[in-house]
């Protein structure tokens, strides 16, 4: 069995468990984490940072979560929601006056965060995501492809700019610096949009899935109900069927190479690009699954951790293929909220139990394969079943 290391309550047993078997089924590295009230009950990573497979997995290894991270820009727009600075319900082109373009001055802030601003597709070149007054422009310049909030459709790396872009003309912030000084910093948490260059040695890079190289691109949505509901999803959307968006531009194909280069790591793409480990993707996603507060940090009140939760918007998603209900910035799950990345990272909240549970990974899996965050989740449910025994 593979070598796992860290700490975990003996009731969370399972976890590692569920860590090592990928690891022996192949994978090339990985780390869980479980929080309960706040504090860790697991905290667990093991395999290798590389592809090769000659540099461990430590405890500070940080790996691309992809779109794990809309979860954290989320978390931004909800504080600022929350102090009263934002207001969801408002007009985008309120805090972003030049987005009214092309028939947008009745997009939301609220549509935005739900998926249902009609923005779904990034169409230009890749380089042009590194680069945020181009991306910003580009989306304000661009015209709906379907009546705001009539329908959803996943926005796959557009939604962290528009969110973003928001954030940015309310606090004068960039996302990254914002989510830095107002969420990560007041948590000790390890989790970064717009990596520095000093942390790259510890950086753990995607590694394709098994006869796939680093030209294998993001594709079509799992379709398998314990995928989907795990969060397990790829990050490019299939094209849509919908006659609203069948003269639109194909998406933009987006490669491993791209997600594992310099660019991509100095760059803000709050949708895609955050970088940290199970630890940190936890710790963040607890402050809303104990009621906003974590370590005697407060960053939410009570109301505003359940604002996330109201349903926006529930049926087909004409991006990713299959039924969803979005909050504003969570996929909802029953009584669990959360969402997953390209790739295999996952993480999920449930604030009945007060519990945040994060798998994230470098070692890439077929989407419609992929059942490994579901594995982690059932697995610690295992142990809060002990827990309330």
């Amino acid at each position: 069995m593979a070598d796992i290391q860290g700490s975990y309550d003996d009731l969370f047993a399972a976890v590692p468990a569920a860590l090592a078997v990928a690891l022996d089924e192949g994978d090339a590295g990985g780390s869980v984490a479980v929080f309960v009230d706040g504090e860790p009950v697991v905290d667990v990573w093991g395999g290798f940072a590389d592809a090769g497979r000659t540099v461990p997995w430590r405890r500070d290894t940080l790996v691309n979560v992809w779109s794990v991270t809309k979860t954290m820009t989320a978390l931004c727009a909800l504080v600022l929601a929350d102090r009263g600075e934002l207001d969801v319900d408002a007009p985008v082109a309120r805090y972003w006056p030049e987005f009214a373009a092309a028939g947008k001055e009745g997009v939301l802030v609220r549509h935005v965060l739900s998926h249902t601003a009609g923005l779904p597709d990034w169409v230009w070149p890749v380089a042009e995501l590194y680069d945020w007054p181009t991306a910003t422009a580009r989306l304000a310049a661009q015209a709906p492809q379907w009546e705001p909030g009539s329908a959803a459709g996943y926005h796959s790396l557009t939604q962290g700019f528009l969110v973003g872009e928001v954030v940015r003309r309310i606090t004068g912030r960039m996302p990254g610096e914002f989510f830095a000084d107002e969420i990560a910093g007041p948590l000790g948490a390890d989790f970064h949009m717009g990596l520095p260059e000093r942390d790259d040695p510890r950086v753990a890079p995607a590694v394709p899935p098994p006869s796939r190289d680093e030209d294998y691109t993001a594709g079509a949505a799992a379709t398998s109900a314990p995928a989907s509901e795990a969060g397990a999803h790829a990050d490019t959307p299939a094209p849509s069927t919908s006659p609203a968006s069948s003269a639109a531009p194909a998406p933009t194909a987006l490669r491993v190479r791209d997600g594992n280069s310099a660019a991509w790591r100095r760059a803000q793409i709050p949708a895609a690009s955050g970088f940290g480990n199970a630890r940190s993707v936890a710790l963040v996603q607890s402050v809303p699954a104990c009621g906003g507060s974590v370590g005697g940090v407060r960053l939410l009140s009570r109301a505003g951790c359940e604002r996330a939760w109201a349903e926006q918007f529930a049926g087909q998603d004409r991006r990713l293929g299959m039924p969803v209900s979005w909050g504003l910035g969570y996929g909802r799950f029953g009584g669990t909220y959360g969402w997953g990345g390209w790739g295999g990272s996952t993480v999920m909240i449930e604030p009945e139990s007060r519990v945040a549970v994060a798998y994230v990974t470098n070692q890439m899996r077929e989407p419609a394969a992929d059942t490994r965050g579901m594995e982690m989740l059932m697995a610690a449910y295992d142990g809060l079943k002990g827990l309330r025994a």
